[in-house]
């Protein structure tokens, strides 16, 4: 509110005022007001009250009309006042109205300067994205040129590729696939060879010192032991007397020699070879309990099913006696103590095994004085190195009833009586059935493998045996270059004669590696098979 609105306000209330005073002054003066004479007053006496009572009622409508005047002025001047406060205040707030008026209009002024700019940096984008456009057209334009350029030569190229391909193979007289096919020969014999110097070298470096070590151990631990070479069959021999005991043997229609087969279990054999009977039986302590049976009766003279019964289990308690003073032998001979008695007589039990023909306790005991050697060569512990490998076949001295490897059930019978656990693992590790993680379990492999690997220590079948060595011969046969095969020393080495001229010193180290690996992958054969590659070059002159 303005000013003048609110003199023109206070204005409009004096005039409002005084109209209601002017309206009061009226209705005081109206006929109805004042008081009618009465009949008895005269005229005199009702004029001059009558002007009396007219001056009165003036007096007191001044009274009345200057309280009015005062109170109209005092709230005149009262809503004067107030009007001047709110025209103040009005004017205050159109002051602020006109700050904030300014500011928005300086703020809206600062956006629109704010917005122009950004409006010119997207016009100048625009621009040069539609320059970038253009350029990018002409590039995809000059692509396409190009690309259909590249497609005109590649394909040109591959007509000149196919008319060159088809020129090399009517000069060369080969296919694309054979020629491609030689050039992978080519490329695989060269990486071959390659390969094998990056190996020999290696190997070279890494064996200079340590091959020549374990050869003096080796050798030294074989020159030193010198043990029985024996070969063992099914089949046990009794001397008799004379002739005339063979029918005491077999008794009145056969008697004493079902008894007897029923008792031990063990078939006699009695034939025309003079003085002498025949035991055959595949249990070796069977069979030679059966002899010392026999061998008794035959002493004693008296041969009948109760006297077989008799000796027969005198035989047995002597056997039983026989294993454990022969584990008892076999532990001094070694230098061996505090070993559990059953572990002694499950030992002693292996002399009457056998494992290809060989005695099983003298190959444990061969072992362990191999293994000793070796480790005492190195600088190891020899006794525990023995007692490793005296007990690594003990798993043999149980029958077929308990299953498993004998590696394993060694191992387990080891750990049940309280070896160690160095010896423990040595056992289940000689035939890499667990893998061997200590220098113990190598040198128990390297024994076993050296005690039954020597000429003489083991047999074999005939069949088997030629069987092998044709096998032998034909692997080597099969490689390319090879003239001339032959099988040594009952298979133990192969000799490779190579054609000179398709063949280099590195070809034949190639021929003999492979030749080494796939006799290792298919035969089975007791210690180690040497290959060897012979290439030959000769040169010849005559003088005339």
């Amino acid at each position: 509110m303005t000013v003048s609105g609110g003199i023109a306000l206070a204005f409009i209330v004096i005039g409002l005022l005084a109209m209601v005073f002017a309206l009061v002054i009226v209705f005081r003066r109206s006929p109805a007001g004042t008081p009618k004479p009465s009949a008895v007053t005269s005229p005199a006496s009702v004029a001059s009250s009558a002007g009396v009572a007219d001056a009165a009622s003036t007096e007191e409508a001044t009274r009345e009309a200057e309280q009015i005047r005062a109170r109209a002025e005092s709230r005149a001047a009262s809503i004067v006042s107030r009007a001047q406060e709110a025209a103040e205040q009005a004017a205050q707030g159109r002051r602020e109205v006109e700050g904030e008026v300014r500011a928005v209009k300086d703020e809206i002024r600062e956006l629109r300067s704010d917005l122009e700019r950004r409006e010119n940096r997207l016009a100048d984008r625009e621009q040069r994205l539609d320059k970038e456009l253009h350029r990018l057209e002409d590039r995809s334009v000059e692509l396409d040129e190009r690309r259909r350029e590249l497609d005109q030569r590649a394909a040109e190229l591959g007509r000149q590729d196919e008319e060159r391909k088809a020129t090399l193979e009517r000069v060369a007289g080969l296919t694309s696939v054979q020629a491609k096919t030689e050039l992978v020969s080519v490329i695989e014999n060269q990486a071959k060879r390659e390969a094998v110097l990056l190996v020999r070298d290696i190997e070279h470096q890494a064996r200079s010192e340590g091959e020549k070590r374990a050869r003096k151990v080796v050798s030294l631990a074989i020159q030193r032991v010198a043990t029985e070479q024996t070969s063992e069959s099914v089949v046990s021999v009794l001397h008799l007397p004379g002739d005339e005991m063979k029918g005491r043997i077999i008794g009145r229609e056969g008697r004493n020699i079902r008894a007897f087969e029923s008792v031990t279990g063990v078939n006699l054999i009695i034939d025309d070879t003079p003085e002498a009977v025949l035991l055959s039986c595949f249990d070796p302590v069977r069979r030679e309990i059966a002899r010392l049976t026999l061998e008794r009766l035959v002493l004693d003279g008296r041969i009948h099913p109760q006297r077989i019964e008799e000796a027969y289990e005198r035989g047995k308690a002597e056997i039983e006696q026989l294993c454990v003073r022969s584990g008892e032998d076999a532990l001094v001979e070694l230098g061996i103590t505090g070993m559990h008695s059953e572990l002694v007589t499950l030992l002693g039990r292996l002399r009457y095994r056998t494992s290809y023909g060989q005695n099983v306790l003298k190959h444990l005991v061969e072992s362990a004085h191999i293994a000793g050697m070796m480790g005492s060569e190195l600088g190891m512990d020899a006794g525990l190195l023995k007692r490793c490998t005296v007990l690594h076949d003990i798993g043999k001295a149980l029958t077929h009833e308990v299953e498993g490897s004998h590696a394993l059930i060694g191992a387990e019978i080891a750990r049940r009586y309280g070896e160690p656990d160095d010896v423990v693992h040595a056992i289940e590790a000689h035939h890499n059935e667990v893998e061997a993680r200590t220098v113990e379990a190598v040198l128990t492999q390297a024994a076993d493998a050296i005690s039954g690997g020597r000429p003489g220590a083991r047999r074999e079948s005939l069949e088997s045996y030629v069987r092998r060595l044709e096998r032998l011969e034909q692997i080597a046969s099969a490689h390319e270059g090879v003239e001339k095969v032959f099988a040594m020393q009952a298979g133990r080495e192969i000799r490779v004669m190579v054609k000179p001229d398709s063949v280099d010193d590195i070809q034949a180290q190639v021929i003999a590696r492979d030749i080494a690996k796939q006799v290792e992958e298919e035969l089975t054969y007791p210690g180690q098979i040497r290959i060897t590659v012979v290439r030959e070059s000769r040169a010849m002159e005559f003088a005339r």
